[in-house]
């Protein structure tokens, strides 16, 4: 790379003294003018152009060890060659003011001047030097801005890694309920306009043993769900979030009971998490009264306390989570709302205006968009202009968060938390993550991805073993007891969904169509129908 790099800047520095020479003995080929004082200013550009090139080709006369990434990146200089010729040449082209004087590193002098010759007596457009006059031309497309030049900032890329968080065995305690600290990988953040979260996070051996727990769970109730459809016992719409589990545990041991959290379509995990059960949620897939709501949400509506769904329209469920975020600061409450929404919803219209809300009113909501690299048959970048949806807030900060560590997806959210209880209005978050099914279940989610490509994501960056992986080396458990973690999980599960299998089907009587509209309790006196013989009293 360093030697390619020093053979592209010496062809480029061979043209460049040449050309520099040209603009100082023949600035009249360069300008059509007659005045001298504009010739004077084309030889100026060109001596600056010659010394920055001449700097160039020393440093790549440099021998090669020396040749750092940071020497490499000072040679970026070479771009002012190209910058100073586009401005004179789009000057010759555009009427306009100009001016005279250097100003800067390189220039503020030459204005829009007119594409013709001026005679002995006329006088040069006068002088300006601001900077507002160069505006058009520093935007061409044939010169990069001198800043974004001459500084290359190098960018850090989120990780999707499962065990890139670190801990020192022996700052790890023997009690369960002592916290340690635990060190996040370097790239489990990107931010945007927002200083990063702290990485280290506090936690305990407890702790990091029910991640566990919550997140095999969560994949075992899955993968019933997924069997149940195959059979045909579960019917319509299936949206299972296997490999997605780090996010909605994650986001549950950041917050409390009283925050609450709205998703969208794909919502097993975070009902689970929220307070529901095994047999509760497989029960509502299997249409049966017992269900989470009594068998007439199926797959995409699913509640609980402090879950809002569950909600089946893409992108519907973001302005309500603003509204409840508006009631949590109408009623002064120090609560926290969580709005998530996939990378296909991320386009949508009422997220933006629910953004703009959220940023007008400065409510405590955290956005989060579980950007699972692929909507419903099609990758991400081929539905999205702009994949860092963390920025998608534009007026928001943003947080972009490994999504497959649950580490960071718990230090990013209690940070996020903390920043929203604390009055800095919204943020957007962004779960870099990976879901191993199709969109649904009609979706084998191998027709626009490779096989090979799955079967990567799975064997290097599973967020359950990533987690296993560090609770032994961390020493924080042994082998034994994470296999019994693993079967006390799937036997819970396993019974859930076989009591949910034995219950009965609903009758389907006209009734069950006036029931569960209002919360058990709150019912009106009766429900209209269409003439008076058809009103249902409660």
């Amino acid at each position: 790379m360093v030697i390619s790099t020093k053979v592209a800047f010496l062809l480029h520095v061979l043209i460049e003294v040449p050309a520099s020479l040209n603009f100082f003995f023949n600035p009249s080929a360069t300008l059509p003018t007659t005045q001298p004082h504009a010739h004077s200013v084309i030889r100026q550009y060109a001596v600056l152009l010659m010394v920055t090139n001449i700097i160039a080709l020393i440093f790549c006369l440099r021998p090669p060890d020396l040749l750092s990434s940071r020497v490499a990146g000072a040679l970026s200089l070479y771009h002012i060659g190209p910058l100073v010729r586009s401005i004179i040449r789009q000057s010759c082209s555009e009427q306009g003011r100009g001016g005279s004087k250097l100003g800067g590193p390189l220039v503020h002098a030459i204005g829009h001047m007119k594409e013709r010759s001026f005679s002995a007596s006329e006088k040069l457009p006068s002088t300006a030097t601001s900077t507002i006059m160069f505006s058009r031309a520093l935007r061409t497309s044939r010169a990069a801005p001198l800043r974004q030049a001459f500084v290359p900032r190098s960018k850090r890329a989120v990780t999707t890694d499962a065990v890139s968080s670190h801990a020192e065995k022996e700052d790890v305690p023997e009690e369960d309920d002592k916290p340690f600290q635990v060190q996040l990988s370097q790239e489990s953040f990107e931010t945007y306009e927002l200083d990063p979260p702290p990485y280290t996070l506090d936690t305990t051996k407890k702790e990091l043993k029910r991640m566990y727990y919550d997140m095999v769970s969560i994949r075992r109730m899955e993968m019933a769900a997924d069997r149940l459809y195959k059979e045909k016992k579960i019917r319509g719409f299936c949206h299972l979030s296997t490999g997605q589990e780090a996010v909605a545990a994650g986001i549950e041991h950041a917050i409390t009971k009283e925050d609450q959290v709205i998703t969208a379509y794909r919502c097993h995990g975070f009902a689970l998490m929220r307070g529901g059960t095994v047999k509760s949620i497989i029960g509502e897939l299997l249409g049966r009264r017992e269900g989470i709501a009594y068998g007439k949400g199926g797959s995409m509506h699913m509640f609980a306390k402090g879950f809002y769904g569950g909600n089946g329209i893409v992108g519907a469920q973001v302005p309500v989570g603003a509204g409840i975020a508006f009631a949590n600061q109408y009623t002064g409450s120090k609560n926290t709302t969580i709005a998530l929404y996939g990378d296909g919803a991320s386009n949508q219209g009422q997220v933006f205006e629910a953004f703009n809300m959220a940023k007008l009113w400065n409510l405590p909501i955290l956005f989060g968009c579980e950007n699972n690299k692929y909507g419903m048959g099609t990758a991400a970048n081929r539905a999205a202009a702009l994949t860092e949806y963390y920025k998608r807030g534009q007026y928001i900060p943003g947080l972009k968060v490994n999504g497959m560590d649950i580490l960071a997806v718990k230090a990013a959210v209690q940070y996020g938390k903390n920043y929203t209880v604390e009055g800095h209005g919204p943020l957007v978050l962004e779960y870099v993550t990976y879901r191993y099914g199709g969109h649904s279940m009609s979706d084998p989610g191998t027709t626009y991805r490779t096989r090979e490509e799955i079967q990567r994501m799975r064997s290097t960056n599973d967020p359950i073993a990533g987690l296993k992986q560090k609770l032994l080396d961390w020493e924080v458990t042994s082998e034994e007891e994470l296999k019994g973690i693993d079967k006390e999980a799937r036997a819970y599960v396993d019974a859930e969904v076989a009591e949910a299998e034995k219950m009965a089907e609903p009758e389907p009587t006209p009734k069950i169509l006036y029931e569960d509209i209002y919360v058990r309790g709150s019912e009106p006196n009766f429900m209209r129908g269409r003439i008076p013989e058809e009103n249902y009293y409660y």
